[in-house]
């Protein structure tokens, strides 16, 4: 990956901050289409390697995801500035909310809110597609696929998610076509001291912050977010039951002002483990308020990437091995299934509840593939007719 500015970094993940709907999985196809297909920053391939690792780890994986590409195209300074573009819009929408504002009801709003969500089955089926052409070429890898979308069927959720990436490079291992095509370089700017360091710290905090969460309220809420980004894999949704065990189970958050939060978090862009930032702010017990929601957002953060800055100085070498690269092909072929699974569900079944609503995905994704359309302008439209069906009672 060519090397860029942080100014540049910030102002393209901004603008995916303010406009990526749909949860996670749609979050990788708007990624993919900002980074692969428009700024060529990467190719296919390396970009689902990318993917496959951040499946693999604990975290928010488009958000990791997020701050690797950040990380790779210019540095430190890079890997904050995706993160902040990335997370900023959604945690400052659900802060506001949560000390009193609102702007999300009435029947346009919901409306509009419906169109944006609409619009994420057009982009994540835009992925799946160009993903599909350049990493399942073959009979072999077009299986593979498939069986990813088998396995996640008899296990849904993140379990299945990993078990499906798993079976395909175990699939990849056994083919062994990894020779000569690994795809462009996924270099990170981290020593394998570092990443041996961001491993400590990351077990260190796992295993000391229960030890301090005694000594203030502060430290507690730390200790509960930190665990809860620690231990989920998947991302996205999976983190909810966490989060209600450490906020709900020990009375910081009433199960009201919890489900009032999750309903604004499915409603704003980004990742929606900004969800911290209404926990973090409507807690009983001080810090809350803008306080809490940093200290909230920072500790569920904090685990995902710390373990991805661990594992990046060497993952480039292993992707490297021709052996790895079966594997890895394989596992590529296999995310390639889980973006198609997530696609029907629960990307189009939470989405599409009308023959209009199918058809405003429809002209969403033809806009996308056929008439190479900007997204953010796709976005735009789907909002607008989105209000427009609730006004006319579609």
């Amino acid at each position: 990956m060519e090397r860029g500015g942080v100014g540049e970094v910030f102002l393209a993940f901004l603008k995916l901050g303010l406009s990526s709907f749909g949860g996670p999985i749609a979050h990788l196809g708007y990624f993919r289409e900002e980074f692969v297909a428009r700024r060529r920053w990467l190719d296919d391939a390396a970009y689902a390697d990318l993917v496959a690792l951040c499946q693999f780890l604990p975290g928010p994986a488009s958000s990791q995801v997020g701050f690797a590409l950040g990380l790779m195209r210019a540095g430190w300074g890079g890997a904050l500035a995706a993160f902040i573009g990335f997370t900023a819009p959604s945690a400052l929408i659900l802060l506001a909310l949560a000390l009193g504002a609102s702007g999300l009801e009435g029947p346009l709003a919901a409306g509009a809110l419906n169109g944006l969500k609409i619009v994420a089955v057009a982009i994540v089926a835009q992925a799946v597609l160009g993903m599909a052409k350049s990493l399942c070429p073959d009979r072999e890898r077009a299986a593979l696929a498939v069986l990813a979308v088998l396995i996640l069927a008899a296990l849904p959720g993140a379990a299945g998610m990993v078990a499906a990436i798993l079976a395909g490079g175990l699939a990849g291992l056994a083919l062994g076509r990894g020779v000569g095509d690994a795809g462009g370089p996924l270099v990170a700017p981290v020593s394998r001291g570092a990443g041996l360091a961001a491993l400590a710290l990351f077990a260190a905090l796992l295993l000391l912050a229960p030890l301090l969460a005694g000594v203030s309220q502060a430290l507690a809420m730390f200790d509960g977010f930190y665990r809860a980004g620690a231990l989920v894999f998947g991302g996205g949704h999976v983190v909810l039951p966490l989060l209600e065990a450490e906020t709900v189970a020990t009375g910081w958050v009433s199960r009201e002002d919890f489900l009032a939060g999750y309903g604004a978090a499915q409603a704003v862009p980004g990742p929606l483990f900004t969800f911290a930032a209404w926990l973090g702010a409507v807690s009983g017990p001080a810090p809350n308020g803008a306080a809490g929601a940093a200290l909230a957002l920072f500790a569920l953060f904090l685990p995902g990437f710390l373990l991805l800055v661990g594992v990046l100085p060497f993952w480039e070498r292993l992707r490297a091995r021709a052996s790895a690269r079966s594997a890895l092909q394989g596992a590529n072929a296999a995310v390639v299934g889980v973006l198609g699974a997530a696609l029907y569900d629960p990307v189009f079944t939470g989405s599409v509840a009308s023959m209009a609503e199918f058809a405003l995905a429809l002209l969403c994704f033809v806009l996308l593939v056929a008439w190479r359309a900007s997204p953010l302008a796709v976005v735009a439209l789907a909002a607008a007719a989105g209000a427009g069906m609730a006004g006319a009672g579609l």
